[in-house]
């Protein structure tokens, strides 16, 4: 196998997936708090509510003709650099994003028109449902590529078909409301409102340190700044539940994340706060994992199991195996997962062989042995157990980055709302810089957040199932280094020319609308 082809492929995919996340939550986010400026003004009548909706409406709408964009070339990726990942699981994965296509964009191009175009040719009442459904159809999106990337991490409703090779969709619901793909969602959403939140603010900021746009940032913030408290309190909520799956569906990720190397088999396992990874630690010798760390003792086994004396497994836990799993039986090792899947891998060649024999008797015996095995046939792939390890001084800092910044926001938009309600936020230059600068930190922990969801899964494609070094396309690695830099270029393109229509349209603010509206 050719790793240079693997990492090339994994960079390109993970570029294309950052840029695109620049654009997703702020799409999310903004488009809610927009629903709401809109709500109010369909209540109130009141024609300033109307232009404040406009204007960040028109940020919304700027924001979403990137995104787009970046999200169409994401999912061709699939087919051109991992080609045999889509043969595998095609019938599965393929399902979500076809509805994604078909009925969520269905409702975004219908009624996104309506949205910007429709304010003096249609009612109040249609005008906003048409607002509501365009954001709708775009929160309907996430669901839909969520429901595949949480299949990824969680594959269920399905089964193997070895004939012809595949993992074949046997129930849709399953894959569609799978405990991990409705937490992921939510948890996703919702912190998007953190961050749309944070944009507002932040814009909000920056009119008030040019000392204009009172009015319209005061009535802009006390909605902002409401749904911003609500997204954090709710995102530590999701985030508590999707912690407690990833400790049952994949504790080698919740291990890189915590640092965790070993854990306490004869109580319960400390949570750090705060750490610094010793990169000279490996599984098997004596060195700290972490040191200079906060930890809070037992932590770790509530929060993941509810029970402050649960053992947590650690990464050399997983590898040598012999806990107790949560259901009460034993985990195997690493190295007997894969002697399951070369087992599974040896007993469908001998399978395919018999079948291309017309050996239908001897065939129909091996199925047995194929089922018994074909849940660790990922495993079969590796020649070595440290392969089933992540990156984990990425995981462990992009994690608690993440949760860092998570408790900076709720004091944020709790301190902002009291201070705007107050009226004394416009008054207070070094809290509005601290709202301005507050819009990159929105976005660095959403970034770390899917930096998270994705590196602490590595090096699966699928959780047990397909590793990376076995979906990606048989290409030269020249071509994928090629288009890496053309993507690279052209998303730079097209977030610089974002952010330069953007800040234009910010320097103009509000009063363009109303302009617009008079004229």
């Amino acid at each position: 196998m050719d790793l240079s082809l693997i990492d090339w492929s994994r960079a390109q995919f993970a570029l294309t997936a950052m840029f695109h996340w620049i654009f997703v939550p702020l799409t999310l986010g903004l488009g809610l708090i927009v629903c709401i400026y809109e709500a109010i003004y369909y209540k109130k009548g009141d024609e300033k509510w109307k232009t404040l909706t406009k204007f960040w409406m028109k940020l919304f709408g700027i924001n979403f003709a990137i995104g787009v964009a970046t999200g169409i070339i994401l999912e061709f990726e699939f087919g051109t650099n991992w080609s045999n990942y889509s043969y595998f699981v095609g019938d599965i994965f393929g399902a979500p994003l076809a509805i994604e296509g078909i009925v969520a964009f269905f409702l975004e191009a219908t009624f996104i028109g309506v949205m910007f175009f429709g304010w003096n040719k249609f009612s109040k009442g249609f005008h906003l449902a048409s607002t509501c459904l365009a954001v709708g159809g775009a929160t309907m999106s996430a669901w839909w590529i969520l429901v595949a990337n949480a299949w990824m991490q969680f594959p269920a409703g399905m089964d193997f078909n070895p004939d012809t090779m595949r993992n074949e969709l046997t129930n849709f619901w399953e894959v569609a409301f799978s405990p991990v793909a409705v937490n992921k969602f939510f948890h996703t959403v919702i912190s998007s409102w953190m961050l749309g939140a944070a944009f507002v603010i932040g814009i909000c900021s920056y009119f008030l340190l040019k000392g204009r746009e009172k009015e319209f940032s005061f009535r802009s913030i006390k909605i902002a700044a409401i749904v911003g408290v609500l997204g954090i309190v709710l995102s530590f909520i999701t985030g508590d539940s999707a912690a407690k799956k990833v400790a049952v569906y994949q504790p080698m990720k919740l291990a890189a994340m915590e640092g965790l190397y070993e854990g306490n088999r004869d109580g319960g396992t400390y949570l750090i706060g705060f750490g610094i990874i010793n990169p000279a630690k490996r599984v098997d010798n004596q060195e700290q994992p972490v040191f200079a760390k906060i930890a809070f003792p037992n932590m770790l086994s509530w929060l993941a199991f509810g029970d402050t004396k649960a053992f947590v497994p650690g990464i050399k836990d997983i590898i040598d195996g012999e806990y107790p799993m949560p259901d009460g039986s034993t985990a195997l090792s690493v190295q007997e997962k894969m002697a399951q899947g070369k087992l599974a891998q040896e007993t469908l060649k001998n399978y395919r062989a018999a079948m291309a024999a017309s050996d239908i008797a001897t065939a129909q015996a091996l199925l047995p042995q194929i089922d018994e095995n074909i849940h660790h046939f990922g495993y079969g792939f590796f020649k070595d157990a440290k392969e089933a390890i992540p990156p984990i001084g990425l995981t462990f800092y992009a994690f608690h980055l993440m949760v860092i910044l998570g408790g900076y926001f709720l004091i944020f938009f709790i301190v902002i709302w009291i201070l705007n309600n107050k009226r004394k936020f416009d008054s207070i230059r070094w809290m509005q810089w601290i709202g301005l600068i507050s819009i990159p930190l929105a976005y660095t922990c959403s970034q770390a957040g899917w930096i998270v969801a994705e590196v602490g899964r590595q090096p699966w494609a699928i959780q047990d199932v397909l590793p990376l070094s076995h979906s990606v396309s048989s290409i030269p690695s020249a071509n994928v280094k090629i288009t890496f830099f053309i993507f690279l270029i052209l998303f730079s393109i097209l977030l610089v020319a974002e952010v330069g229509i953007m800040i234009k349209a910010i320097k103009a603010g509000p009063q363009e609308e109303q302009d617009n509206e008079n004229y």
